[in-house]
């Protein structure tokens, strides 16, 4: 974990304290500062200043104990503001930092805790004191969901580009491009787990207004990546409307949902199975509230995907229970979040999911989204050149990131500049005879984040276009107007998004 990535749990209804080897606090979050008061402030503050006698030994042997053991826990004793020992569950995580030993303590409550009173919610004030203490707990087991989604994103993101690089340079005969293959399904797989976590962690409608997308595109390259997997097992037929309805969506999270479904679709002929897979792209207008199988749509206008296939298809039992969480008719380790996910992305949208199946013959999956009756604007997604001129400073603290940008960029026609964090990223940008034409850079990083330094950059140098990167999900960078790069992402989905960026620059001059 990072510093700033570990005080994600700034906003997390129980205390959570930084501390070095010694005990001294580095950090603690809002919950903290409310259940212990002035007692952990200060430079000074050490971890012994709450630590019950009750708990036998000292403050100072227990984390010696910790560094042995990188991740314990056991319900410990510590003394409020108010000077009473109460109990927590207590788990400790241990990371390293600029080569020191940092220990991350989060007191969790347990059944017999009591808090000190905080700005209780509208939602909390609502709920029974057994119903908040269980409200607690689970806000604990998403906060950690959020922050291994995060560190599990980074790390794939190098693993995805450097494999799709090396997929792109190999031969079709290769005698390692099989194997590689492998890996990126591994890899994508493992991204698919990771934003099943993140989706699930934040339990959250959309509530912004999407940037305007080109759906053709990402299904184009949905079936691209299935192409690529399954080879010539697959007769996939790709029929795009080519005057598509513009529909305002997340791209990160509609490409999600597609792949989903193509990923059922291609699991519908078992291990080794062969057959046609059909991909289509319309535009929908009704004039009238219509039923479509499961979904009930509104009045509008819509943009349709349709995916069939000529697999086994679902019995009739099962089909009204699809979209259940944890609802699954195929064998481990499938654990049916699947197509719960595809629903809640779709309808967060606003849009609708009908399934139509029969047991032999085959599915088809119709995705909705609201559309405007207005026409996509085709974007350089469908460009296959992707070599471009220009300087980029690719900003993140992650090595592996780092070094995967700067070789792909690189070996496409790209001069790359590199930092670790915000202030030295500014650093770079003040260089006598350095002329950057776009910044890419992550929003979570340790000392300056990507925020802050993007607030930086419109301050310092107001045309500077900076492209977020996250492992979230967040709306596209409307002041610079070059959009937002999704991790992990693959060598033509960086490539790709840095050219329609400095693209999009060139035509605003």
């Amino acid at each position: 974990m990072k510093p700033e990535v570990v005080f994600g749990l700034e906003n997390a209804v129980w205390p959570a304290v930084l501390v070095n080897t010694g005990g001294t606090v580095s950090m603690t979050n809002a919950a903290a500062k409310n259940t212990f008061g002035p007692t952990l402030a200060g430079d000074t503050a050490n971890l012994a200043a709450i630590w019950a006698p009750e708990n036998g030994g000292s403050a100072a042997d227990f984390l010696a104990r910790c560094e042995q053991s990188p991740a314990a826990s056991g319900v410990l004793k510590f003394r409020t503001a108010a000077g009473v020992a109460t109990s927590f569950l207590t788990t400790v995580c241990q990371f390293n930092h600029d080569g020191k030993k940092y220990l991350v303590l989060q007191l969790l409550p347990t059944d017999s805790t009591t808090l000190p009173a905080a700005k209780p919610s509208t939602e909390a004030q609502a709920l029974a004191p057994g119903d908040a203490a269980l409200k607690q707990k689970l806000d604990c087991v998403l906060q950690l969901a959020r922050t291994v989604s995060l560190d599990f994103n980074n790390a794939l993101t190098g693993v995805l580009a450097h494999t799709s690089l090396l997929l792109s340079k190999a031969e079709p005969e290769h005698p390692w491009r099989r194997s590689l293959l492998e890996v990126e399904k591994s890899a994508q797989r493992a991204a698919e787990i990771a934003g099943e976590l993140a989706q699930f962690s934040r339990q959250e409608k959309e509530t912004r207004r999407a940037p305007a997308g080109n759906l053709n595109a990402v299904v184009g390259r949905c079936v691209e990546f299935f192409q690529n997997a399954h080879g010539a097992r697959f007769n996939w037929k790709l029929t795009p409307e080519r005057s598509l309805f513009a529909a305002r969506f997340d791209e990160a999270k509609v490409q999600q949902a597609v792949t989903k479904v193509m990923e059922n679709a291609v699991e519908a002929f078992g291990v080794s199975g062969t057959g046609q897979i059909t991909v289509q792209t319309r535009n929908v207008e009704l004039t009238e509230p219509t039923q479509d199988r499961n979904v009930r749509l509104a009045a509008g206008t819509y943009a349709c995907v349709e995916i069939s296939d000529s697999g086994s298809g679902i019995d009739e039992e099962s089909l009204p229970r699809i979209f259940e969480p944890f609802f699954t008719t195929k064998r481990p380790p499938h654990r049916g979040l699947g197509l719960a996910l595809v629903y809640g992305i779709i309808t967060n949208h606003g849009g609708g999911v009908a399934i139509s199946s029969s047991l032999g013959v085959g599915t088809s999956a119709r995705i909705y989204l609201p559309a405007d009756k207005t026409l996509v604007r085709e974007v350089i997604s469908v460009d296959k050149e992707l070599r471009g001129t220009g300087t980029v400073l690719v900003v993140d603290d992650e090595s592996l990131v780092l070094t995967m940008a700067e070789t792909i960029l690189s070996d496409f026609g790209y001069k790359v500049l590199t930092a670790t964090n915000g202030q030295k990223a500014l650093g770079v940008l003040s260089q006598p005879g350095i002329e950057v034409d776009l910044v890419i850079t992550d929003l979570v990083m340790p000392g300056m984040g990507g925020r802050e330094l993007m607030d930086r950059i419109r301050q310092l140098y107001p045309d500077m276009p900076v492209m977020p990167t996250s492992g979230y999900v967040m709306a596209e960078d409307k002041k610079s107007g070059v959009g937002y790069l999704q991790k992990p992402f693959t060598s033509s989905e960086l490539l790709l998004k840095v050219k329609a960026a400095l693209a999009a620059v060139k035509a605003v001059d």
